[in-house]
């Protein structure tokens, strides 16, 4: 246990030292530093002051079996034990990473058969650029280097991640995208077209896909990525006519479809994989997260047959990889990791008990006068802020300026939860309770009940 002093030298070196991702320097010293997180057990996270908090967003999309598992513990000192590290350069490869490979292929099916390993999503979706390019180069189609993805995704915060997503803001940081990514309209239905009939609009966005292909030239498209429901983006839930028609424009266009599953992977929709649940079959899938429960570093990019025939033909390397590809602790805890999600089956609870019962909550939840729109799809949903439900107007008159005040709110509470513009995204562990999801929803209820008066004040002021 932390002692008082120890507590307030850790604040002194966090801001003396420290600094975290994605945020404000100047407000995060305002603020006194960081909240430093100290232990989690279950679903349940606590801070260095001994406040308990329900972890409502399993860590960062990623803790699918909880905290305080020691059989994942275990399988690392075991492994560290018998060789906590090699590479797999040099023809070389440890039984971890290749019982793992095995493992994420049957998971896979559908002739993703291969597999290599990377440490964060944001290399696994590196990988996928450069092994896109590098196969229509083999193919004798060189001119095929664009890949075209979607605004509002995010597939990482590398300069290849970052140019693949299309966050904007993230965008100006770095004279980004590079040459060769191009963005086109994404199937948020509430945001872009609540009008619309959802699957009319789910058309229309797919629709923009094949114009950009055509608007390039087909001959010089080489993939498009897109998660198969967008997290970082908001929980952006595509209609159920965007996948297929999708996946019929790549293949009449001769175009690598990639689904980024970095979030939506390992059983977070009530599927092992998004694309299952929506039924698509990708060419290349990368993965992250939910593959060790965010135990151990550990991502994979998964490619299908017909790519590596091709490169295998080739008779040259590929020349990538990374020094940890394929560690063979972070394989041993990933292999284990997928031995409790399918021994306590987390997948098939998701998708009939917590899933249903996480849409319920949330649908009750919806009713609040502040809320425009609640959805879901296994354990990740959204509820978005309005001022008024009939129209949708924000708070403010602009967006971004209401969910964080709900967000905090929550957070005082007890109830860990993040606010992307004007949305409350949640994505908890899959082995939350249905008393924890409950305790979620009373939570949103009594937060959003408490904001009233913050809120009127940012209508006072756009007023």
């Amino acid at each position: 246990m932390l002692l008082e002093s120890d507590a307030a030298e850790l604040r002194r070196l966090d801001l003396a030292h420290h600094l975290p991702s994605f945020q404000n320097y100047k407000m995060i010293g305002d603020l006194g530093g960081s909240r430093i997180i100290t232990r989690g057990q279950g679903s349940t996270i606590y801070d260095i002051d001994g406040h308990a908090l329900l972890d409502g967003m399993a860590g960062l999309w990623c803790v699918q079996v909880g905290y305080g598992r020691s059989e994942l513990a275990d399988a690392a000192r075991e492994q560290m034990l018998e060789l906590p590290f090699y590479n797999n350069f040099f023809r070389t490869a440890t039984a971890p990473g290749i019982r793992l490979a095995a493992k994420i292929a049957s998971l896979l099916g559908n002739g993703l058969d291969h597999v290599m390993f990377n440490n964060s999503g944001s290399e696994s979706n590196d990988t996928v650029l450069r092994l896109v390019r590098y196969y229509w180069s083999l193919k004798g189609q060189p001119r095929r280097k664009n890949v075209i993805a979607r605004w509002n995704s995010y597939h990482g915060s590398t300069v290849a991640g970052t140019s693949l997503g299309g966050m904007e803001y993230m965008h100006v940081q770095g004279d980004l995208p590079i040459p060769g990514i191009s963005h086109i309209i994404q199937p948020y239905h509430f945001g872009d077209a609540p009008q619309e009939d959802a699957e009319l609009f789910g058309l229309r966005a797919a629709q923009a896909l094949e114009d950009r292909i055509l608007e390039l030239g087909a001959d010089t498209v080489a993939a498009f990525i897109a998660e198969p429901v967008q997290g970082a983006g908001g929980v952006i839930i595509p209609p159920a006519s965007y996948w297929p028609r999708i996946e019929e424009i790549c293949r009449r266009h001769g175009v690598l479809l990639v689904a980024d599953e970095v979030i939506t992977g390992f059983g977070r929709l009530g599927a092992w994989f998004g694309h299952q649940y929506y039924g698509f079959k990708p060419d290349i899938v990368s993965m992250a997260k939910g593959l060790s429960s965010g135990y151990l570093p550990i991502s994979a990019t998964a490619v299908s047959r017909e790519i590596i025939a091709t490169l295998t033909e080739a008779n040259d390397d590929f020349s990538h990889g990374f020094t940890y590809s394929g560690h063979p602790t972070c394989a041993a805890v990933a292999l284990r990791n997928i031995e409790i999600i399918e021994r306590e089956d987390l997948v098939g609870r998701t998708a009939t008990i917590t899933g249903p019962r996480f849409s319920k909550m949330l649908d009750d939840v919806g009713r609040h006068r502040f809320v425009g729109d609640a959805r879901s799809i296994g354990l990740m949903g959204a509820l978005e802020i309005v001022a008024d439900k009939v129209t949708n107007r924000r708070f403010g008159g602009r967006e971004g300026l209401a969910a964080p005040v709900v967000r905090d709110a929550c957070i005082a509470r007890g109830l860990m939860v993040r606010a992307v513009r004007d949305t409350i995204v949640m994505s908890p562990p899959l082995i939350i309770t249905e008393e924890e999801i409950a305790r979620m929803g009373a939570i949103l209820k009594d937060a959003l009940d408490e904001v009233e008066p913050q809120l009127g004040k940012l209508e006072e002021m756009a007023a």
